[in-house]
């Protein structure tokens, strides 16, 4: 396993992370497993949120890693919060309640101390000024270490990167959906390191059938996953490794965050991590060239 550096931050976090949205609630024995099959393999990122299983995917984490704690980088995410009926959540974005959401996130977890806190979303409208003081708050409190971001609107990004200490940006980013590319370089400029989810296209350039994904058409997925079984085939490699790999081949990107449900999944990840020092850039011309690159038409 190889290890970046986060950003401007001292944290130095395995190139493959574990999104801990995918661990399935209530499989307490499979999650402890896939847990000390990554931490085998050298994964040491572990992002979650406050968002997810209404905390309770916070809850569970927390307690499988609680007599290790110092082995993770542990991540996770501020900013939605649940209405009391449970029908969904609001955006709320306020200094009061990201410092009293990481009370709660820090109970949860069976920690002091976060390493990563993300502002989950963002928009222009974000009282932006509190919502600062309060990451800073916290690092000066030592409730959290660094403070990043996750969202993919440019001008929410780009804002925070050019004007706050985020250290990264989580956003969606693979072989499908390049539109982070016109960016990678001015946010690695500001110190800012990009957190690649979605690097599988939601298993379309694994095991998937094609089918419309963003602005692609059914059609052109297709022809992007014969590439891929065809670039596999010649080079020994397995899909999954091309596919975690590609935005890693990106000095910008840190991480490739995926998700992992099942051991068999945690096993076949075992394996794709051992092949990603066989694929470079050149062995995707067939992609790349056959596929244009969509940009943020949204957001800009």
């Amino acid at each position: 396993m190889q290890y970046n550096q986060l950003g401007k931050s001292t944290l130095e976090i395995s190139t493959i992370g574990l999104g801990g949205m995918s661990l399935v609630p209530g499989k307490e024995k499979v999650n402890g497993n896939i847990l000390a099959q990554i931490k085998d393999f050298g994964i040491n990122y572990l992002d979650t949120s406050d968002l997810y299983d209404r905390g309770e995917n916070e809850k569970g984490i927390g307690k499988l890693i609680s007599g290790e704690r110092q082995d993770w980088i542990l991540a996770t995410k501020v900013g939605n919060k649940w209405k009391e009926d449970g029908s969904g959540w609001d955006w709320a974005p306020s200094k009061a309640y990201i410092l009293k959401a990481v009370e709660d996130s820090l109970k949860r977890l069976k920690t002091n101390y976060i390493d990563l806190y993300q502002l989950h979303g963002g928009t222009l409208e974000d009282p932006y000024d509190e919502i600062v003081e309060a990451f800073e708050q916290l690092v000066k409190e030592g409730k959290i270490r660094y403070y990043g971001i996750s969202s993919i609107r440019p001008n929410v990004f780009l804002k925070y990167a050019e004007d706050s200490q985020i250290v990264s940006n989580m956003m969606q980013y693979s072989l499908l959906d390049r539109r982070p590319e016109e960016y990678l370089q001015q946010l690695k400029s500001k110190g800012v390191s990009v957190l690649a989810r979605g690097s599988v296209a939601q298993g379309l350039l694994v095991d998937k059938p094609a089918m419309e994904y963003q602005e692609y058409s059914a059609g052109q997925v297709d022809t992007v996953q014969q590439h891929l079984a065809d670039i596999a085939e010649k080079h020994g490699v397995s899909k999954l490794a091309l596919a975690i790999k590609y935005p890693l081949l990106h000095d910008a990107v840190a991480a490739s965050v995926v998700g992992i449900r099942t051991e068999d999944q945690a096993a076949d990840l075992g394996k794709a991590i051992q092949d990603l020092d066989k694929v470079s850039l050149d062995l995707y011309d067939p992609i790349l060239k056959s596929l244009s690159a969509k940009k943020y038409t949204s957001h800009r």
